[in-house]
């Protein structure tokens, strides 16, 4: 749960905020006092983001941007610094979950995008943030993998590609920056009741009963459980915390 005040006068951004995620992201860092950067490819969904974020009392702005263009990025983050004056959060959530097929039959095509968006997105991104941040003096950055980012999945292997990729990445710049005052985290959610779950199942009743009950805990988890292990690591109380990967998927790992 957010503290009232926690993140007052921090300055945080959160791409893939139009839902899922990275909206309960953005909220719980404007309910901490925030002020809020919500970018995502949804023009309609990332407004009204932000319009969530206003209401919580809170500055808040969107800006329509696609990770995996640099264009795109160098825009976001250049647009975020000169209205705040600053980027003291990064939420790197943006991403998809591409198609489900077999390596052998993967679409090529379909690997470039999620390659793009979820690995690609993210390095620059954190290109970009770090840049701002080192003229700061500091800053935290989390970045959403996965608990597919940690171990294997079948039928899914550009995604699991891309989000062992972000591990890798988020422990490389956690090590480069440690001595810039400069944290680099990343969670690791696994079965979160999402848009990406909806798609994966169809809706099915069946399908999501399955992947509750492959959760040791029983249940899916629900957006706002990882956004406050964001929030955790995007603030003081996780000082002494970087290059970690923190899993929030109710014991699956285990």
């Amino acid at each position: 749960m957010a503290e009232v005040g926690q993140l007052s006068g921090k300055v945080a951004l959160i791409t893939g905020a139009g839902g899922g995620i990275g909206r309960a992201t953005a909220l719980a860092f404007a309910r901490a006092g925030a002020k809020v950067v919500v970018a995502d490819i949804s023009e309609a969904a990332g407004e009204e983001t932000a319009s969530l974020c206003k209401a919580e009392g809170t500055d808040a702005m969107f800006v329509r941007a696609d990770v995996s263009s640099r264009a795109d990025v160098e825009m976001l983050i250049n647009r975020a610094a000169q209205t705040y004056g600053r980027i003291d959060i990064a939420h790197n959530n943006a991403g998809i979950e591409g198609a489900q097929a077999m390596l052998a039959d993967y679409p090529e095509d379909v690997w470039d995008k999620v390659i793009d968006i979820n690995l690609k997105g993210v390095w620059l991104c954190m290109k970009y943030e770090l840049q701002q941040m080192l003229k700061q003096g500091g800053g935290t950055i989390v970045n959403t993998s996965s608990v597919s980012g940690l171990t294997g999945s079948r039928g899914v292997s550009a995604y699991v590609a891309s989000k062992h990729g972000i591990v890798g990445l988020t422990k490389a710049a956690a090590l480069e920056y440690a001595r810039s005052g400069i944290r680099v985290n990343a969670v690791c959610p696994s079965t979160i009741d999402t848009a990406m779950i909806d798609r994966f199942t169809g809706g099915d009743r069946e399908a999501r009963k399955s992947f509750a009950e492959g959760e040791p805990i029983g249940r899916m988890g629900t957006p706002e459980e990882v956004a406050a292990a964001v929030l955790w690591l995007s603030s003081d109380a996780s000082s002494f915390v970087t290059g970690a990967t923190l899993a929030v998927d109710g014991g699956r790992l285990a």
